[in-house]
């Protein structure tokens, strides 16, 4: 594990003994997030990964915050890259109980392309570690950067900060199987979402494709250790970013586990992996699979509100953002 993720995940310990409610936590769930690049949060990747199924009658809302850092540049002799910024996003979802074994939802994300404010932050952090910068000194704080150019030609260039509702998706799913004992809880769903192109792809807010994603969702919970992993697909209409180097296919899925060392709090790891979403090119910026680690957990408050806390790091390096910070409140009525 990176040196960075240690340290992150050290501070995040202590932290949670500063905040302990005594209340008890039910299931074991993954992290409502995925691959946060500019280039490629725009499309329908699959956040909602879990096998949980909503009760019939009942609503599930949550709010989710993914703030992420990017640098990264790059070039050969027909393209070049700069990814310097930072995106936030944040996501109203909700989800209802529409009958036994059925589920609807809908996620509404505001995304906001800015220089940020991150990376003073980032470069003392690195600093303070003895880890690379990575070019960050080199160039000023806080600017936004987002231009790729290939023979020549500019094909992407985003300078001027952003924000607004980007693309909305209405989601379903079905449950399979759902086996519960003493200290035993197994679960098996279908989940599937439709990705609208409500957002506006000049800003990176949207795609400008619709997309269609389907995915099967586990979770196996053995007493107070829990494993859950998702696998599913996801196909697009041709977007309007790098329109002619758009794949219209992309394959997704997560791996995870969790445990739960006292009834107020879960630690949890995550593994995210997504196909890449665009072709022709030799720049891992732009055509290689992605791999990111979500390392945190998830803390019970009283009204049985639960607060996920996550760091996430490019394990496969530029094909993520260096770093990102994710929240996710959620409740059920």
């Amino acid at each position: 594990m990176p040196n960075r993720t240690r340290n992150l995940l050290l501070l995040f310990c202590f932290l949670l003994h500063l905040a302990a409610p005594v209340v008890v936590y039910s299931e074991i769930t993954p992290f409502r997030t995925a691959n946060q690049s500019p280039l490629v949060q725009i499309y329908g990747l699959p956040r909602d990964t879990g096998a949980d199924i909503i009760p019939p009658g009942s609503f599930l809302i949550n709010l989710n915050q993914d703030t992420s850092s990017n640098y990264t540049v790059n070039f050969d002799d027909n393209e070049q890259i700069t990814v310097d910024g930072e995106t936030s996003r944040t996501v109203f979802a909700m989800r209802y109980g529409l009958a036994p074994n059925w589920e609807i939802g809908i996620e509404i994300p505001y995304i906001k392309q800015d220089g940020g404010f991150l990376d003073s932050f980032i470069i003392d952090w690195h600093d303070t570690f003895g880890l690379p910068q990575g070019g960050r000194t080199t160039v000023s704080n806080n600017r936004l950067n987002y231009s790729y150019s290939k023979d020549g030609v500019e094909k992407l260039h985003l300078s001027q900060a952003a924000s607004g509702i980007g693309d909305v998706a209405l989601t379903a799913g079905f449950r399979l199987y759902d086996f519960s004992a003493s200290k035993r809880h197994d679960r098996l769903a279908i989940k599937a979402a439709v990705k609208l192109p409500t957002g506006d792809s000049s800003a990176l807010l949207g795609s400008g494709s619709t997309d269609l994603s389907l995915q099967l969702c586990g979770s196996i919970l053995r007493g107070t250790v829990g494993m859950f992993g998702s696998v599913g697909a996801l196909a697009m209409s041709r977007g309007d970013v790098l329109r002619d180097q758009h794949n219209l296919f992309a394959g997704v899925g997560t791996l995870g586990i969790g445990w739960e060392p006292a009834s107020w709090v879960v630690f949890k790891t995550q593994l995210s992996a997504n196909t890449p979403f665009y072709r022709n090119s030799s720049l891992v910026e732009v055509s290689h699979n992605s791999l990111i680690l979500i390392i945190g957990g998830t803390l019970k408050f009283p009204g049985d509100f639960l607060l996920d806390i996550g760091v996430t790091e490019d394990l496969e390096v530029a094909t993520s953002p260096d770093v990102s910070f994710h929240l996710g409140l959620s409740k059920r009525f």
